[in-house]
C-alpha cells in the first residue's frame, strides 16, 4: 500500500470509529482496516516533514517539532527508541510501540492527543502526533492569582470526559499524572486540556485477567501495588488523586519514601488536614472520598463521576456553594514546584548511580568521555517503574505484591507529547 493510500485508510479508520459512537467500536471483522492500522512506514519521515527544534526528551524517546512539507501544518515528532534484542534493557520493546500506536489509532476525541502517522527505520520508530504546545495544566493554574471550585470543575469535566470516551472503549490509560495532563496551547481564550502519554495504556478484555507493576507511585491504585486484577478503575484513583492535589496542593499518599508512600495507598491512608482544606467545599471532599475506595467496584466510574454533584450542580444552592469555595492556590504553587525538583533529583540521582557503575576501574585506560555518554545514553532518564518493583520488593510481606520479572521503565521525565 502507497504512503499517500495508507495515510487515506488511516483516516478513514479514525473517522469511522469516531462517528460509530464509543460503544460501537471498529468490527473485529474488519480485516482490511486491521490490516492498515498495522501498517509503518517504511520511508524517511524528513522526505515529508521538516524537523526542527527539540520539544522534550524523555528515557527513550525525544519529541521534535516539525512541519509536514505538503500541508505546512505543525506536529510533534516522537522518535522512539527500539530494543534491538531480548537481553538488552535499552530502548522500547516493539511490541509495546505497537500496542501503543494501535491505541492510538483507535482514538479521536477532542481532549486526547492524535496520532497523525507513523514511521519506522531500524533504530526507531516515529510517530507524528499532534503538536500539545501549551504546557502542563497545573503549571497553567499555579500563576493564577485566585482559582475557585467552580473553574476548577471546567478543567475536570475535560479530564473526565477524554476518559469516559478511553472507558467506553475498555481501554485503561494507567498513567493519569499532572505530567500528562496538558494544555492544546496556553494563549487560547478558553484551556483546552489535552490527555497525552499512551505508553502504558492497554485495552481491557473481558474474562481476560491482566496484573501487572507500572506507573508513578503517588498515583498508581492499591490494585497496581497489590498486584490484583487491573481494569480501567484504576484511573478513577489517579483521578482521585489528581484533584485532592489540586484542591489542596497537598499529596494524599506521598510518604518520605516510596516504601511509605506504597503502604499509605495500600492501606488507603489519607485525610483531609484543616490547614489545607479550610476553603473546600464539602462536596468536593465527596468527590474525592468516592474515588479514592480500596475496592475498585465501589468506586465511582467514569460516568458517576460525571454526574456527581460537585462536577453537574443539582440546585442553584450547590452551584453557589462551589463558586464561594477556593483552591488552596498558595499550596499548589509550592507543590508544583516541589514536584518539578524532584523529577530533576531524580534525574541527577540517577546519573550519579550510573557514572559509579560505568565508571572504569582505577588503572583502566578506558577513555572517560566515552563513559560519560554511554551513561547519558542508558538510563539516566530513567522512570519510576524498577523503583516502584524494588520498594514494593521491601514492603512488609502482607502488603507486598508477589514476586515479578524486572519491569521494563515506564518515563517519569515531564513529558511534552508523551516523550517516555
Amino acid at each position: 500500500m502507497k504512503k499517500t493510500e495508507m495515510v487515506s485508510e488511516l483516516n478513514r479508520i479514525q473517522w469511522k470509529c469516531h462517528d460509530m459512537g464509543c460503544r460501537v467500536p471498529i468490527s473485529a471483522d474488519d480485516s482490511e482496516a486491521r490490516d492498515a492500522m498495522a501498517e509503518f512506514c517504511r520511508l524517511k519521515v524528513e522526505d515529508f516533514y521538516d524537523i526542527h527544534g527539540v520539544l522534550g526528551s524523555g528515557q527513550f524517546a525525544v519529541v521534535k517539532k516539525c512541519c509536514e512539507k505538503k500541508s505546512g501544518l505543525e506536529f510533534a515528532a516522537k522518535f522512539i527508541k527500539k530494543r534491538r534484542s531480548r537481553s538488552s534493557r535499552r530502548g522500547v520493546v516493539p511490541e509495546d510501540i505497537k500496542r501503543e500506536v494501535s491505541i492510538l489509532r483507535e482514538l479521536r476525541h477532542p481532549n486526547i492527543i492524535s496520532l497523525h502517522e507513523v514511521y519506522e527505520n531500524d533504530t526507531d520508530v516515529t510517530l507524528i502526533l499532534e503538536l500539545v504546545s501549551g504546557g502542563e495544566l497545573f503549571d497553567f493554574l499555579a500563576h493564577k492569582e485566585s482559582l475557585s471550585e467552580d473553574e476548577a470543575t471546567e478543567f475536570l469535566k475535560q479530564i473526565l470526559d477524554g476518559v469516559s470516551y478511553l472507558h467506553c472503549r475498555r481501554i485503561a490509560h494507567f498513567d493519569l499524572k499532572p505530567e500528562n495532563i496538558m494544555l492544546l496551547e496556553n494563549r487560547a481564550p478558553k484551556a483546552h486540556v489535552k490527555i497525552i502519554d499512551f505508553g502504558l495504556a492497554q485495552s481491557i478484555v473481558d474474562g481476560v485477567e491482566f496484573r501487572h507493576i507500572f506507573g508513578t507511585p503517588e498515583f498508581v491504585a492499591p490494585e497496581i501495588v497489590n498486584y490484583e486484577p487491573l481494569g480501567v478503575q484504576a484511573d478513577m484513583w489517579s483521578i482521585g488523586v489528581m484533584t485532592y492535589i489540586l484542591l489542596s496542593g497537598a499529596s494524599p499518599f506521598l510518604g518520605d519514601t516510596k516504601e511509605e508512600t506504597l503502604s499509605n495507598i495500600s492501606a488507603v491512608e489519607y485525610k483531609f488536614d484543616e490547614e489545607y482544606f479550610k476553603q473546600t467545599s464539602a462536596l468536593a471532599k465527596n468527590f474525592i472520598q468516592r474515588l479514592l475506595l480500596k475496592s475498585p467496584k465501589e468506586r465511582m466510574n467514569v460516568e458517576e463521576a460525571i454526574h456527581h454533584p460537585w462536577i453537574k450542580p443539582k440546585d442553584k444552592h450547590q452551584l453557589l456553594h462551589r463558586k464561594l469555595s477556593f483552591i488552596n492556590l498558595e499550596n499548589l504553587k509550592s507543590f508544583n514546584a516541589r514536584r518539578k525538583w524532584r523529577l530533576s533529583l531524580r534525574v541527577v540521582r540517577l546519573c550519579n548511580q550510573l557514572s559509579r557503575a560505568h565508571m572504569p576501574k582505577a588503572g583502566t585506560e578506558q577513555n572517560h568521555a566515552s563513559c560519560t555518554t554511554h551513561m547519558v545514553d542508558s538510563d539516566c532518564a530513567s522512570g519510576d517503574e524498577d523503583g516502584l518493583t524494588m520498594a514494593l520488593d521491601r514492603l512488609p510481606r502482607e502488603t507486598r505484591a508477589v514476586h515479578m520479572d524486572a519491569c521494563d521503565e515506564a518515563g517519569a521525565q515531564p513529558s511534552l507529547n508523551g516523550a517516555r
